[in-house]
C-alpha cells in the first residue's frame, strides 16, 4: 500500500485497508518522503507515517532512497543520489531519524534512473549495502530498476545484486518497463521483461525466497493477466524451496 493514499482520517480507502489488514500483513510503501532530500525530510509528512505506522502496524515499512526536495520546492520525482560518501553520511543520518522516528526497521527501495553524477565514488550496489551496514536499514530490491539503470546507465545489474548482504533484502519488486529509442522508461505498464526475471532468479538464489510484489499502475490488463505474472513468481520461489528441501 503506498502510505501517502491512508493519511487521511477516515474515508472508504482506510475501511478497506484495515479489513484487509485483519486477515493479511500489509506492506507499507512511501513515495514522498526523499531520504536523500539535503534540507531533511519533512517533519509532518514523517509524523503521518508514523500514526499510519502505529494504526496498521505494518510487516515492513519502506521508502524510496532518493531525493524529491530542495530550495524549499518539492519534486514528484524520485531522484537519484550521488554515489558518494558525503551522500551516504548524509542518507545514514536520514535513515536512523526516520526509524528512531518510528520505532522500527526501514526498508530503502533503488531507484530507476536516467542520468548519473560524475561526484560518485562507487557503483550503487556497494552505496545501499554499506547504508545496510551502518543503519541496520533493510533493503527493498528493485529488479526492474536495477535492469534498468544497466541498460541506461551501462551498470551492471548482477553485480550490484552480488553486491548487497546476505539476510538484507527483504521484499523484491518486479514490473514492466517501456523501451525507447533514448532510454528504457520505468513505467510499470507491461508484463516483466525476460532479462529482469532471469535477474530475480539471480536475486532468489542470493536472498532466497523473498516477499515478492508485481508493480502495474498504468495499462492494467485483465486480472487474468496480474495473476499470470505472480504466479511466474510463485514458480520461481517454489522451485527454489523444493531444491532447497
Amino acid at each position: 500500500m503506498h502510505s501517502e493514499n491512508y493519511f487521511g482520517a477516515g474515508g472508504l480507502d482506510r475501511h478497506v485497508l484495515e479489513r484487509v489488514r485483519a486477515d493479511f500483513p500489509v506492506s507499507l510503501h512511501g513515495v514522498g518522503l526523499g531520504l536523500g532530500s539535503i534540507e531533511g525530510f519533512s517533519g509532518a509528512h514523517a509524523g503521518r507515517v508514523r500514526q499510519l505506522v502505529d494504526w496498521i502496524e505494518p510487516a515492513f515499512v519502506s521508502e524510496h532512497l532518493c531525493w524529491c526536495a530542495g530550495q524549499d520546492r518539492n519534486f514528484n520525482d524520485l531522484l537519484p543520489l550521488p554515489y558518494a560518501k558525503e551522500a551516504l553520511d548524509l542518507a545514514s543520518a536520514r535513515v536512523e531519524e526516520f526509524q528512531e522516528l518510528l520505532g522500527r526497521q526501514i526498508l530503502v527501495e533503488n531507484v530507476s534512473a536516467y542520468v548519473s553524477f560524475g561526484e560518485s565514488e562507487m557503483p550503487e550496489g556497494e552505496f545501499i549495502a554499506q547504508l545496510a551496514r551502518r543503519t541496520g536499514c533493510g533493503i527493498l530490491l528493485d529488479v526492474n530498476n536495477l535492469y534498468v539503470n544497466q541498460m541506461n546507465l551501462g551498470t551492471d545489474a548482477l553485480q550490484q545484486v552480488q553486491s548487497l548482504p546476505p539476510g538484507s533484502v527483504k521484499e523484491i519488486h518486479l514490473a514492466g518497463h517501456l523501451v525507447t529509442q533514448d532510454a528504457l522508461i520505468d513505467t510499470h505498464g507491461s508484463c516483466v521483461a525476460d532479462e529482469v526475471w532471469h535477474l530475480y532468479d539471480a536475486a532468489l538464489q542470493r536472498f532466497g525466497p523473498v516477499a515478492t510484489l508485481i508493480e502495474w499502475d498504468t495499462d492494467v490488463p485483465a486480472l487474468e493477466v496480474l495473476l499470470q505474472e505472480a504466479m511466474k513468481a510463485r514458480v520461481r520461489m517454489e522451485s527454489l524451496n523444493a531444491l532447497a528441501a
